[in-house]
């Protein structure tokens, strides 16, 4: 039986409450750097504390499984150089106190929402907390204040609330289901041992709700609109935070429910589904990476492929469940150094088009070779971490008997390789159009140290994984049929 107690994770939440209102009240610069250094302080000693008590359920609603802790670490690891990159956002635009407070209150409660939704053991919490994920990345996104900005926040705010309002009826679908079963919890761990007794019908109505309001979070077709503005108008470390760890919350909601219906006679069917998805958000962001010159949008389109490959590994099985979950992790180190340096380049150039960039080792050469490194780590080509678990997900295919789909796969990655590499060259090799090379800042070349460790950490992940990382994956994906 599953231990209970009242654990961290009041004590995390009140916390980390506290320091957002401080925050948003509060205009002084150097207690701002206090309280988010408190807040970062508070996130490590709740990540450690968790770890060390997995399994373990806190507040009836909480228990820090296998799939909670990977995203919890990786969370607490990315909002590091996030906060750091947030400073030099606010300091190289000279935020008013104002804004800088809202800014970092709004990113403290969307750290605080993630961690417990990757947390909830029960479904109707799990959208709670990823309902409050929406509003306060939608303050984010509203940072720069101004008519793009806006346009993005609403059309975030729409999609996000159609979205989190078909997770609502999938909910509602599930809860017919488990009363006429004859039971009345949705918490995941009673709804995986009586969901072969449910009734087919309206496990099908719910997971089709279900997965298709998540796709907005996990940045998927059908509702992956949402994400890509949302990147693009949003600061570039809100966007290195929407691009890994809130995508992950997209997936660990399609995934406890996923896990719920593996026992049942719908399981096949909704791997199909789940295959249908994953295709066409890499087909989408082939067709759209051809033609997009806005480079964070194409960063933004790189995740939507990436999400794409990682429905194909979960539904073909096999292998490819294991290399699913190790790339989605691998991924959400190496997307955020994309923004990162993306925030650097705006600096220099004032503009995120193609068309305005070019020459960039003359002006930041660190910088260049960060962007050089994470192309080859990005677009999975060794020593990336990510050829790996990309091996695996073709293997699974293979295994799978889906040689058409395989095919097609990888011709879809050439074009977006090529796509890619093109724009990226461009940027690093060739010399601009009409730009004063004598108002071009000098930048910090220490601001890149975050980014190559989180390059690092993709290849080591990647090449040498830790026993206990790879036995945190394996328990992920242990319910799952073999």
């Amino acid at each position: 039986m599953t231990l209970f107690n009242s654990g961290m994770m009041g004590y995390y939440l009140t916390g980390a409450l506290l320091i957002s209102i401080f925050l948003f009240f509060n205009r002084n610069k150097q207690v701002n750097y206090l309280l988010t250094v408190l807040f970062i302080a508070l996130q490590w000693v709740f990540t450690v504390y968790e770890y060390h008590h997995i399994n373990i359920t806190e507040l009836v609603y909480f228990t820090p499984d296998a799939l909670a802790i990977l995203f919890l670490i990786v969370l607490s690891i990315v909002c590091v150089p996030a906060m750091y990159h947030s400073h030099i956002y606010c300091n190289t635009k000279q935020e008013n106190p104002r804004n800088r407070g809202i800014y970092f209150a709004a990113t403290v409660v969307l750290l605080a929402a993630l961690s417990a939704a990757y947390l909830s053991n029960h479904i109707a919490i799990t959208w709670i907390f990823v309902e409050l994920t929406t509003l306060s990345a939608s303050a984010l996104i509203y940072h720069r204040r101004n008519i793009r900005s806006l346009e993005g926040t609403w059309k975030y705010i729409f999609v996000c609330s159609i979205s989190i309002t078909l997770v609502f009826i999938g909910i509602l679908f599930l809860s017919v289901a488990v009363q006429q079963s004859g039971g009345t919890d949705l918490f995941y761990k009673v709804l995986f041992e009586h969901a072969a007794g449910m009734n087919v019908f309206w496990l099908k109505l719910a997971f089709l709700f279900i997965f298709t309001g998540f796709t907005s979070k996990a940045a998927l077709v059908p509702m992956y609109t949402a994400g890509i503005d949302a990147k693009d108008k949003a600061p570039s470390p809100s966007g290195a935070l929407f691009s890994s760890v809130l995508m992950n919350v997209g997936f660990i909601g399609i995934f406890r429910f996923y896990e719920i219906i593996s026992p049942t006679a719908i399981f096949h069917w909704a791997n199909n589904i789940i295959l249908i998805s994953g295709f066409l958000s890499v087909f989408v962001a082939t067709v759209y990476m051809l033609r997009v010159k806005n480079l964070k949008r194409m960063f933004a389109y790189s995740s939507l492929e990436h999400m794409g490959l990682i429905m194909l590994g979960l539904a073909a099985g096999g292998i490819g469940r294991y290399a699913a979950i190790l790339h989605l992790v691998l991924h959400s180190f190496a997307k955020p150094v994309l923004f990162f340096q993306m925030g650097q380049v705006y600096r220099i150039y004032k503009s995120k088009s193609i068309y305005d960039v070019g020459n960039y080792f003359k002006y930041n050469p660190g910088g260049a070779m960060v962007l050089l490194l994470a192309f080859f780590v990005v677009t999975a080509m060794p020593p990336s971490g990510m050829f790996v678990s990309e091996f695996y997900i073709f293997r699974s295919l293979f295994e799978a008997d889906k040689f058409g789909l395989l095919i097609a796969v990888l011709l879809l990655l050439t074009l977006i390789i090529w796509s890619f590499a093109k724009n990226i060259f461009k940027m690093l090799f060739i010399k601009p159009v009409n730009f004063n090379e004598e108002q071009v800042p000098k930048l910090n070349p220490y601001e890149n140290i975050s980014q190559y460790i989180l390059l690092a950490l993709v290849i080591y992940l990647g090449l040498n994984p830790p026993a206990a990382f790879v036995n945190l994956i394996n328990d992920v994906i242990s319910n799952l049929p073999k």
